[in-house]
């Protein structure tokens, strides 16, 4: 066989030489927010674009950007999950798990709602502490959830590599736009109002009594237990193909249309420009955007400012900093940056920098 076709039967002739991985940092390169924390809060993020869902657990969860890897396969990080102390039981509204959601214009390949709806094959890398069997998931916008899989962890404490493969969706149909459409779901454990019955509280559509995870793992009971995942990629076929290794910068701008944070360590230099306004106590302003945003994201912010028009420089603490003018091409997002006192001559042209260490965080995640 020559290489050409060797090429094509390892690819598949449907699938695309590159951009095939519909998922987002899953060599899991990329921590705007930093790398380690044992205060993740239930829907927060660390590793970007990967969320952690917990309940129950005592806010005990810990997540870590590791250089524990599988060996020889190109991966330089993988994301770790950890608990400090053990539960001492498993109650029925514990879980925990790790979800990428994607937008649904991301997915229109699968063909969803149509007879030939593609089949999608979710392959990673996963390494336990707690040999067992363990739950992967989609859910999407209609709650249709009848491709629910399982994968075991043979041995504990050893990295694994798993294939599984969902069947294709003709029910529904995924809106062809920015917003949440799709969830991946890693369970890691879950308590007996996940795995028996209906789901707990109403997570899933009401009478939905078909769409459980697996059995309880024993991973929340165990001692100081752990779990890694590193290479996850999702795809169009029933064969899963080698990781679609990408560029750090390539991943990065790809993560920054969810999440960008900027740090100013310096009062010499200005993250935003505008103008005074509400009489002086609030500034419109504009700030350059790595890559357009998803969405018209929220922001937060740490830190003292200052802002210097034409005559002056006013160091301050923002009462509030809002988008106002983001647009779905642009790469200048409009804030509104309101003070408690006078900052800025009215309708000056000012400059807004950070005033030795702030960081404003923009989130448009799904």
């Amino acid at each position: 066989m020559s290489k050409a076709a060797e090429l094509a039967a390892l690819i598949g002739s449907q699938t695309a030489l590159s951009n095939r991985n519909l998922i987002i940092n899953g060599a899991m390169q990329v921590w705007q927010r930093g790398t380690s924390t044992d205060t993740i809060s239930n829907g927060g993020y660390l590793c970007d674009r990967w969320r952690i869902n917990h309940s129950g657990t005592d806010g005990n969860v810990d997540v870590d950007r590791s250089t524990d890897v599988p060996a020889g396969k190109g991966f330089g990080f993988s994301q770790k999950i950890s608990m400090d102390a053990s539960e001492s039981s498993l109650d029925a509204s514990d879980q925990i798990r790790v979800i990428q959601r994607i937008e649904g214009q991301n997915l229109q390949s699968l063909k969803k709602g149509t007879s030939s709806a593609e089949l999608v094959t979710i392959s990673f890398y996963v390494k336990s502490s707690v040999a067992a069997t363990y739950t992967v998931n989609i859910r999407d916008e209609d709650n249709d959830r009848d491709n629910s899989k399982t994968y075991t962890i043979d041995s504990a404490n050893t990295w694994e590599f798993k294939s599984i493969t969902f069947t294709g969706d003709t029910t529904g149909a995924l809106d062809n736009d920015n917003g949440r459409s799709f969830d991946l779901n890693f369970w890691i454990d879950a308590g007996t109002g996940f795995t028996s019955g209906t789901f707990y509280n109403g997570t899933w559509a009401a009478g939905d009594n078909t769409k459980k995870v697996s059995a309880t793992t024993g991973w929340l009971e165990s001692t100081s237990p752990e779990w890694y995942i590193t290479g996850v990629q999702m795809e169009i076929g029933e064969q899963a193909t080698p990781f679609e290794h990408r560029s750090f910068a390539d991943e990065l701008r790809r993560c920054q249309r969810y999440y960008f944070r900027m740090t100013d360590n310096t009062s010499q230099s200005s993250i935003m420009y505008g103008r005074g306004g509400g009489g002086g106590t609030a500034i419109v302003a504009a700030a350059p955007m790595p890559v357009p945003l998803r969405a018209s994201p929220t922001i937060t912010t740490t830190g003292a400012y200052h802002a210097s028009d034409h005559n002056s420089r006013t160091s301050f603490t923002p009462s509030s900093i809002v988008a106002s003018g983001w647009h779905y091409q642009s790469v200048n997002l409009g804030m509104y940056v309101a003070a408690s006192s006078t900052i800025t001559d009215d309708d000056r042209v000012c400059l807004i920098g950070g005033n030795g260490a702030t960081t404003l965080e923009i989130s448009a995640e799904l």
